[in-house]
């Protein structure tokens, strides 16, 4: 097995667990296997550390697609807390302020969730790795100052109502593309709604045709892995235009392996 000519991997991040801190964890797990060799590793998306789901790593030369793999439309889904604020729009902070729910209505909520679809300006949270003039917004907000970030253009395609219990819970299916804040969407339902929310929960489910079911825990890569002969040089030649997506089931040889660019 090949790490450097290129491999795409899916992991389920867990809860509290930062992207980078999963990106770090392959490569000290690949460096290790090949006594000591140093090999690109990055991921195709930052999740919040307090969602999980769908993570992408690429190793290698399939590191080169990172950017065209980040286009990929993602699906995500959400648990909002009506009535609620905090300052980073999600169970990161304690709630800071409090809002009146008993105005709030299904037909209400129905049309506000329509409001968000399609082409819309987003302002992203203040806790979030937006950059202004080269510092990151969430290390501005931690510092106390102020974080001046403008709204941005996004497209979410479709967010389903899955289950509402009024006056205060909605559990939502959010399909969307590059740079979408579903922190941000939670926000913008509450003021909609003239009240306030955060999120409670955020999972994503898809990045393109990956699924979360399709993901490794990292507990399982690292068994797989030890069963492995890793190659240590660095293969030679052009270099593909597509690479194989290793999955626990066609790791497994429960399903024929594909490649994705």
């Amino acid at each position: 097995m090949n790490f450097f000519d290129g491999k795409i991997l899916a992991f389920d991040k867990p809860y509290r667990a930062t992207s980078f801190s999963e990106v770090g964890h392959l490569r000290w797990l690949l460096t290790k296997r090949m006594t000591g060799c140093k090999i690109r590793v990055g991921h195709a998306g930052t999740l919040d550390p307090l969602a999980t789901g769908t993570l992408i790593i690429c190793t290698g030369r399939a590191t080169r697609i990172i950017e065209s793999l980040q286009t990929h439309t993602k699906e995500y889904i959400a648990e909002v807390r009506l009535g609620e604020t905090t300052a980073s729009y999600d169970l990161e902070h304690p709630v800071d302020q409090t809002y009146p729910t008993e105005h709030i209505t299904e037909a209400m909520v129905r049309e506000v969730l329509h409001s968000l679809e399609g082409d819309i300006m987003q302002i992203p949270p203040a806790y979030s790795a937006c950059k202004i003039n080269g510092d990151r917004a969430y290390q501005l907000a931690r510092n106390g100052e102020e974080v001046p970030l403008k709204a941005k253009p996004v497209r979410v395609e479709e967010i389903e109502l899955l289950e509402m219990r009024l006056p205060d819970y909605l559990k939502i299916r959010v399909v969307c593309g590059k740079g979408t804040y579903i922190r941000s969407i939670g926000r913008d339902i509450g003021e909609r709604l003239g009240s306030g929310a955060h999120l409670l929960s955020l999972r994503r489910t898809r990045v393109g045709d990956i699924r979360v079911e399709d993901c490794w825990k990292m507990e399982d890569f690292e068994r797989w892995l030890e069963g492995q002969t890793l190659e240590t040089e660095p293969p030679s030649g052009p270099i593909p235009s597509e690479f194989p997506f290793l999955t626990p089931a066609n790791c497994l040889g429960e399903e024929p392996l594909t490649n994705l660019g």
